[in-house]
């Protein structure tokens, strides 16, 4: 399957800038243009030298490119898609890494000429840090990219995508767009609201005092930081424009917390007991499947870069 000559990517923060260096890395033959709305990231992607061109609008940046990544916030994909549709090359395919995909077909298939497919995708990795500067190659090694194409996709534009994404180290699966905005929202948009919740509760409380919440952290607090401490753009508008799944899973979260604070009120030690157990035993499952290490502080201790977490 012919490879990519020239792709662009528009949005060069943790994730833009990570799909640049995998790029670079595993696909050198293939001409990158970056671009991002904000000047000083253009200018340090210049610096890092991560693309072989840096573009001052998507537009320009779009021109000639047989894949094009949308790689910023869900609130701007709007403006992105009336700015390049008129600049996109016949047979191009549109595509993007974010976190829910409803919204992407929503957005994107109205604005767009018919010579160009759209595929949308998302790699299920991140870290908590953000920018040029926080991006590395290896971010997408061994992690899940979902592709969630329209129906009646072009299967072409299907399969290159996927062996786009597989080049760079992931493995590829292919879902329906609301059924992984279900799973999603599951696995990292509502633990990232009950982490955002957590640390803001720790923060508010009025006897507790700020310097005592961060000296007595332990694991359990400690990493609910870590996790709310991603990009609070990003994440706005993952929980805006997946709205309806998050709403559904965050109900069913509600009634299960309200069983374990009945549970806690009348002493009910062997329901507290069974739901743990079976909470460790998923624990195993990750573990098992590979998506995290046995190794204490999640495997980052002595590791140039912390290992990809699938948090976005």
């Amino acid at each position: 399957m012919a490879e990519f000559s020239r792709i662009a990517i528009i949005g060069l923060g943790l994730i833009g800038s990570s799909l640049a260096r995998a790029v670079q890395l595993r696909l050198p033959s293939i001409y990158v243009v970056g671009t991002d709305n904000s000047a000083h990231v253009r200018q340090r992607a210049a610096e890092l030298g991560i693309v072989d061109e840096v573009a001052d609008t998507a537009a320009a940046a779009v021109r000639a490119a047989e894949l094009v990544v949308i790689a910023t916030p869900l609130g701007a994909y709007a403006a992105i898609g009336r700015e390049i549709a008129p600049e996109l090359s016949a047979g191009a395919i549109l595509s993007d890494v974010g976190s829910a995909k409803q919204v992407v077909l929503q957005t994107l298939t109205p604005l767009l000429p018919s010579h160009v497919e759209l595929v949308p995708a998302h790699p299920v990795a991140g870290t908590e840090q953000s920018g040029p500067d926080a991006g590395f190659a290896e971010l997408f090694e061994d992690r899940w990219c979902i592709l969630t194409p329209p129906e009646g996709a072009d299967a072409g534009a299907v399969a290159r995508l996927q062996a786009f994404w597989m080049a760079i180290g992931s493995t590829v699966e292919t879902m329906d767009a609301h059924h992984h905005d279900l799973v999603l929202a599951v696995t990292s948009h509502v633990p990232h609201l009950i982490a955002y919740s957590i640390v803001g509760t720790a923060a508010d409380l009025e006897n507790v005092t700020r310097s005592e919440v961060i000296k007595y952290s332990a694991g359990g607090f400690r990493d609910f930081t870590r996790i709310a401490a991603s990009d609070p753009t990003m994440w706005r508008d993952v929980f805006l424009y997946n709205r309806d799944s998050v709403l559904e899973i965050l109900a069913r979260v509600t009634e299960d917390l309200t069983a374990l604070q009945r549970a806690i009120r009348w002493r009910e030690g062997d329901a507290l007991f069974e739901r743990f157990a079976s909470s460790r035993a998923i624990r195993r499952a990750i573990i098992d499947a590979g998506q995290d290490t046995e190794a204490a502080d999640f495997g980052r201790e002595g590791q140039r870069h912390p290992k990809s977490q699938p948090i976005s």
